[in-house]
C-alpha cells in the first residue's frame, strides 16, 4: 500500500480550484485569548455544501470515467458525504442514490435532497452509517453503479487534503507557521489528506486527530494494529460516528499521525454552543471536534499557532434543546436524581424549601403515586447555578431520602429515564 502524498494533493487542488470554496483561515480572538495561542480556524463550514465533503466526492467522481458514470452513483453517508455527491451529479448531470442511516438528522436529508435536485433519489436504511454503507454497496454492485467512498479511497483522501493546500498556503502569506493542525476524525478521510499534504510540506507541525469519546474507531485501530469494528458508538457526533475505520486511512494515519485525543460529547456540546454565542460560528458536533480538543491540550499549545478545522457546519436547529442539555450535564450544572417522596400533603413544599438551594431550579417533576405505599419515586432535574453548590445540595438530599439514586452515576438508568 502506497502513501498518497502532496503531490497527489496539488493534482487534486488542480481539478478542484474552480469547483469548491477557497474557504478562509481565520485568527480567532476570543480562543487566542483563552487557551494564550495563536487560533486559527480553517472554515471549511463555509463551503458550498457547508462541509469539506464536497472536495473529495468531487473529485473522486470527476476521476471516473464515461463508461463507469453511464448508470450513475452511489453513495452512503451520515449528511456531509451526501450532499457532496449530491451537489456533484446535479453539477455532472449524472444520477445518484444516496443511502443514509435512519438516525440522520432531517436537516442533512433536506440539504441532499436540495443539492441534488431531481438527480438523487435517497434510501434511509440501517440505525448506523456501517449498516447503511453495506446496504449502499450491494445496491451499487446489482445495479452496476459506481459506489463513491465516503473515506477509504485514494481520490477522495486527495481531495479533502485540498484544504490543508489552501490553509498552509494562506498561513504562510498571513506570516503564521502552525505549529500544530487538529482535524476531526471519522472513518479518517480528512485527517489522511491534511496529513498527506502537511507532513510532506511542513514536517515540524503537528497533526493530532481528534474524535468522539463515544467512537473511538482510529484509536481502537491503533490500539489493535488495524482497523476493527466498533461494538457499540454514541451516534451523537453523527458526522463522526463510524464503527470502523478504513484500511487506506489507517495505514496513512499510523503513518503521518503524531497523536490521537478523545473529547467527551459534552465538551463538544459546550463548544457548539461557545462558538455560535462568541463567534456566530454555526458548527454541526463533528464541524466543533477540533475546537473541542484545545481544552484537551491547553497547557500544551500556550504560545502555539494552532488550526483547527471547523469540518462541516449542517446542525440541524431541532437539536439545539438536546446540546444544550449535553452541554449542561457535561459543565456540572444539570443533575437528575430518583428522590423518593413522602405521600403526604406539604412534602413538595418542604422539599422546595429545605432541599433546594436558593439559586437552585427544578427543570423536571416526574411523579407516580404509589397506592397503599408511604413513599413514592419522583424522577428529578436539578439545575444549578454554580457547580460549587452540588456538594451542599447533595448533603441535603441524603437527609431527606437517604436512598436515593444519582443517575449520573447509573447510566442504564440514565438513558432509561432522562
Amino acid at each position: 500500500m502506497d502513501l498518497i502524498t502532496d503531490v497527489e494533493v496539488k493534482d487534486a487542488y488542480q481539478v478542484l480550484k474552480k469547483a469548491v470554496t477557497h474557504t478562509p483561515l481565520q485568527y480567532d480572538r476570543y480562543l487566542s485569548e483563552k487557551y494564550g495561542a495563536t487560533i486559527l480556524l480553517k472554515r471549511e463550514d463555509l463551503q458550498k455544501v457547508r462541509s469539506f465533503k464536497l472536495r473529495g466526492a468531487y473529485y473522486a467522481i470527476k476521476q471516473l470515467s464515461a463508461e463507469q458514470l453511464v448508470n450513475g452513483v452511489v453513495c452512503a453517508s451520515a449528511g456531509n458525504h451526501a450532499q457532496g455527491v449530491a451537489y456533484t451529479s446535479c453539477e455532472m448531470d449524472i444520477p445518484a442514490v444516496i443511502f443514509m442511516p435512519t438516525t440522520t438528522p432531517q436537516q442533512k436529508i433536506a440539504q441532499v435532497e436540495f443539492f441534488g435536485g431531481k438527480k438523487v433519489s435517497i434510501q434511509l436504511i440501517g440505525d448506523t452509517f456501517d449498516a447503511s454503507a453495506k446496504a449502499a454497496k450491494e445496491f451499487a454492485r446489482k445495479q452496476k453503479m459506481a459506489f463513491i467512498a465516503p473515506f477509504n479511497d485514494h481520490n477522495i483522501i486527495a481531495g479533502q487534503g485540498t484544504l490543508a493546500l489552501e490553509m498552509m498556503r494562506d498561513a504562510k502569506k498571513e506570516g503564521f507557521k502552525p505549529d500544530y493542525i487538529l482535524a476531526a476524525i471519522g472513518g479518517g478521510g480528512l485527517i489522511s489528506g491534511v496529513a498527506a499534504y502537511v507532513k510532506n510540506t511542513s514536517p515540524s507541525t503537528k497533526i493530532i486527530g481528534v474524535e468522539p469519546k463515544g467512537a473511538p474507531s482510529m484509536q481502537a485501530a491503533f490500539d489493535n494494529n488495524g482497523p476493527i469494528s466498533l461494538k457499540q458508538i454514541d451516534k451523537f457526533v453523527d458526522g463522526a460516528a463510524v464503527k470502523e475505520v478504513g484500511s487506506l486511512t489507517y495505514f496513512q494515519t499510523k503513518n503521518y499521525l503524531d497523536y490521537l485525543v478523545t473529547v467527551d460529547e459534552g465538551a463538544v456540546c459546550s463548544t457548539i454552543l461557545e462558538l455560535y454565542t462568541k463567534q456566530a460560528i454555526v458548527a454541526e458536533p463533528a464541524g466543533a471536534l477540533s475546537v473541542a480538543a484545545l481544552e484537551v491540550l491547553k497547557e500544551e499549545i500556550k504560545g502555539k499557532t494552532v488550526i483547527c478545522v471547523i469540518s462541516g457546519g449542517n446542525n440541524d436547529i431541532s437539536r439545539m434543546a438536546e446540546i444544550e442539555e449535553r452541554s449542561l450535564v457535561y459543565e456540572g450544572l444539570q443533575h437528575y436524581f430518583v428522590v423518593n417522596f413522602p405521600q403526604r400533603p406539604g412534602a413538595l413544599k418542604e422539599f422546595v424549601s429545605e432541599v433546594l438551594g436558593p439559586n437552585d431550579d427544578i427543570t423536571r417533576f416526574e411523579y407516580t403515586k404509589k397506592i397503599n405505599r408511604g413513599t413514592g419515586p419522583v424522577v428529578l432535574g436539578i439545575l444549578l447555578k454554580q457547580t460549587s453548590d452540588l456538594a451542599t445540595l447533595l448533603t441535603r438530599l441524603a437527609e431527606f431520602d437517604p436512598t436515593y439514586i444519582d443517575l449520573q452515576k447509573e447510566p442504564s438508568l440514565y438513558s432509561l429515564l432522562v
